[in-house]
């Protein structure tokens, strides 16, 4: 079982604070994103493009399963894994942390040229649109909701292990 699965939407930090995180607490660290793009031999843009987003979820549920199966370290989420309901329901008992982050930061993390296939189309708009639908889901979902912006992924990470200590002892 992970010690810590962070989820979060786009330029959360997700990946980034998860290698420092993953450092500080000398576990292993893995993306669900990654190993999306392993199984599938491409990256997630052309996954979406060549596939259509209904088969990239397929392969992101499977993924995010098999992680919270078998890895024992820090694992990071895909932003809108936690839209699958058999996904929230494996969360449950998990060590949830919630990376929150403005519009504003996410924007400058992401960037409005990305190659994220949900933000082709008006990028911005886009990202408020999925960071408000996803809220109340990674609320939900969080035992503990970091927020992140003006913050360095390491000290993100070194907050994380400040909060999680008392449960760990």
């Amino acid at each position: 079982m992970p010690v810590v699965v962070l989820i979060g939407p786009p330029g959360s930090g997700k990946s980034t604070t998860g290698e420092f995180l993953a450092e500080r607490l000398g576990v292993g660290f893995r993306d669900t994103d990654a190993d999306v793009e392993q199984v599938a031999g491409k990256p997630i843009g052309d996954i979406f493009v060549e596939d259509g987003e209904e088969a990239f979820r397929a392969l992101e549920a499977a993924a995010v399963a098999t992680a919270l199966a078998e890895h024992e370290g820090v694992l990071s989420l895909g932003g809108g894994s936690i839209l699958d309901p058999a996904t929230r329901e494996l969360l449950a008992g998990h060590t949830v942390v919630y990376l929150k982050v403005g519009l504003d930061q996410a924007v400058k993390r992401v960037g409005l040229a990305s190659a994220r296939p949900l933000l082709v189309l008006n990028p911005r708009s886009q990202l408020r649109k999925l960071m408000e639908e996803r809220r109340p889901l990674y609320e939900t979902l969080a035992v503990l909701t970091v927020p992140t912006d003006d913050l360095e992924p390491d000290v993100v990470a070194d907050h994380i292990v400040a909060e999680l200590k008392p449960e760990a002892e």
